[in-house]
């Protein structure tokens, strides 16, 4: 079980509240976050990179009560879409720290970062000219690029974003003649360039190659007259889900070791001061989360299964990333484990598994399930599929609890849907 949860006569507490009363006020599924935990994560960042301006990844926890802590603890927001900068700007995120990420921005996206006065990370020379399409004489649009560095890290490859073969920014053999063509337009002002390696990253080796990189291509563009005020090293930072990545995992002091002396010997070789920007949110949410789902059925068969009702239409990554969450039985947290079971949800695929020979305790119909570690990219990747409602959210702080999501109801499945009228 995680150090960040207490247990009290068998029951799971997170905060100071037990999880069984919250199933009982909220019902299952039920994604539970712990708000203390988030801050304590946000604070050891800030105390590594004292200098630094960390930009929050929305798109791993994008409930606009997680962004508005964002915003109380001052943190910036690299966003991946329309509907991400919207939220983030409603929850009180400073537009002078918000990014708009993205490979395939729509023009209306582009339009709406120029119209929220953010600053764009450009993925290739196509939005570059789509931008100048769409900017006025009055306007004037601050970006970067976003370089591709060509560089491998050991995470899953669906999440590896600086491999060579990677859709997102441009290689490094052609990034200074991107930058040339900025020069041609006086509204789109270069001030900084922008890397992402990768996410759920524990061997941060990696960074010392790509700040090394990164800071090469920032010598050459200083040559043709590129101000370089932002250097953005992207995010990725990964979180411990089991024992064996306990081993593994580095932390936001241990990254701060490996490439701020880069950074700062590199800059005053090239006699600039740009500001260095960070883009966690695995790091930030991943286990300030816990996702309660209760047992349907438990049946012996080929395995023993034990049937909750979340299934990978409440989280996706065990499906999609083959990704291993700790459970336990949070109703019975005490109790010794007796049985190796699979846990699998209730959604009409062969593959929706969520844990796969696990052993716990007993189980029985009824009880309730508790899987850990799901703050990041829980809830934000979850979907309708087979016409199921999404689950509530709710947040606690000490004794405090709050909903900040409401479970869906069947009007919510439905609600856009349109009835041509020769069908009525």
């Amino acid at each position: 079980m995680r150090q960040n949860f207490k247990v009290k006569s068998g029951n799971l507490f997170i905060g100071n509240i037990d999880t069984m009363d919250l199933v009982d006020r909220f019902d299952t599924p039920l994604y539970v976050t712990d708000e203390r935990i988030i801050r304590d994560k946000i604070e050891k960042f800030k105390r590594s990179f004292p200098s630094a301006d960390i930009f929050y990844a929305t798109k791993a926890n994008w409930n606009i009560s997680i962004l508005k802590i964002m915003a109380q603890e001052n943190l910036g927001a690299d966003v991946f879409s329309d509907g991400e900068l919207y939220i983030a700007l409603l929850a009180g995120i400073n537009r002078e720290k918000i990014l708009f990420n993205g490979n395939s921005k729509t023009p209306e996206e582009l339009s709406m970062a120029i119209k929220a006065g953010v600053k764009i990370s450009l993925d290739s020379e196509d939005e570059l000219f789509t931008l100048s399409e769409i900017i006025t004489d009055d306007d004037k649009v601050e970006v970067f690029f976003r370089v591709n560095p060509g560089i491998s890290v050991n995470t899953h490859p669906k999440i590896a974003t600086g491999l060579k073969k990677s859709k997102f920014g441009i290689p490094t053999e052609k990034i200074i003649d991107a930058y040339k063509k900025t020069l041609e337009f006086d509204n789109i002002i270069p001030v900084g360039i922008h890397s992402h390696i990768g996410s759920q990253i524990l061997d941060i080796s990696p960074y010392k190659e790509t700040m090394e990189r990164i800071m090469d291509i920032v010598g050459k563009l200083e040559k043709i007259g590129i101000d370089i005020r932002f250097i953005d090293i992207g995010g990725g930072l990964g979180i411990p889900y089991n024992t064996e990545d306990e081993k593994k995992a580095s932390n936001p002091e241990d990254l701060s070791s490996l490439i701020t002396p880069i950074f700062e010997d590199r800059c005053k070789e090239i006699g600039i001061k740009p500001r260095l920007i960070l883009e966690p949110g695995r790091y930030l949410v991943g286990d300030s989360t816990i996702l309660l789902t209760r047992v349907n059925a438990v049946k012996d068969a080929y395995k023993k299964f034990i049937a909750v009702d979340a299934g990978f239409n409440v989280l996706i990554r065990p499906a999609m990333y083959d990704a291993y969450h700790e459970m336990a039985v949070a109703n019975n947290m005490d109790g010794k484990v007796k049985d190796k079971y699979t846990i699998v949800g209730p959604i009409c695929e062969s593959g929706d598994i969520l844990g796969e020979d696990r052993w716990l305790p007993i189980v029985k119909k009824g009880d309730v399930i508790v899987i850990f570690d799901v703050g990041a990219y829980g809830f934000s990747m979850s979907s309708q599929y087979n016409g199921r409602r999404r689950p509530a959210e709710v947040l606690v702080n000490e004794d405090k609890i709050d909903l900040i999501r409401s479970r869906e109801t069947y009007s919510d499945i439905y609600g856009n849907m349109v009835i041509p009228p020769r069908l009525l």
